[in-house]
């Protein structure tokens, strides 16, 4: 008769395809928990509950670690504005909506979004992390361009508009997060502050000389 299996015994490996996952939300999780100076493989592995040497099958690095956990950082932040513009009832009301998305997703994880945008990984040697990057750009592009009529912008100016309209989210982003905007607006007034400055921007846009009324 088998005897029935101890509660002592070590669970079950992980299937190959799992590890990585795992390990990567266990960094996420160290990030999240303000950490995110010491997410080592060590540490990851400690918060996955593996063997210390386990990561080392699949990162060669931290900064391969951290650029995969970062990487999903952009495609959670990709997912939020996309869903945002997506429900949007017209492209103008989409424009507004995936921006006010970009800034209510750093409000909501601040952590993890100051690594994704600090000097923590040089990015540019992660590819699958700079594609991460262009992605989330790319929901903004895709609202620009949807909204290019009621704009009255040319198809050229679609880049240049997108990037101004990501330079501006990321700028409230970022200065709300780092506090500086303690006096100047509160957490209740976050998204109706990112509402009102792409409002702004598109109102600027449709006054042009030329633009659609």
């Amino acid at each position: 008769m088998h005897s029935p299996r101890s509660k002592a015994e070590p669970k079950a490996g992980y299937h190959h395809g799992d590890l990585p996952r795992a390990l990567v939300a266990a960094a996420t999780r160290l990030i999240d928990k303000g950490a995110g100076e010491h997410v080592t493989l060590r540490a990851a592995a400690i918060a996955a509950g593996v063997s210390i040497a386990a990561p080392y099958r699949h990162f060669e690095s931290r900064e391969a670690l951290l650029a995969a956990t970062l990487a999903e950082g952009f495609r959670d932040l990709t997912r939020r504005t996309d869903e945002a513009r997506r429900a949007a009832p017209d492209p103008l009301q989409a424009l507004v909506a995936s921006g006010t998305a970009y800034v209510r997703f750093a409000a909501d994880r601040p952590r993890l979004y100051r690594v994704m945008f600090g000097p923590e990984c040089d990015k540019a040697s992660f590819p699958e992390l700079m594609q991460a990057g262009r992605e989330s750009l790319g929901v903004v592009q895709q609202a620009v361009a949807d909204a290019r009529v009621s704009l009255g912008i040319a198809e050229g100016d679609v880049q240049r508009i997108a990037l101004t309209g990501w330079s501006l989210t990321h700028g409230l982003a970022s200065l709300y997060v780092d506090g500086l905007l303690a006096d100047a607006c509160t957490p209740a007034d976050l998204d109706a502050t990112a509402h009102g400055m792409v409002v702004t921007l598109i109102e600027g846009l449709r006054k042009r000389p030329g633009a659609q009324a």
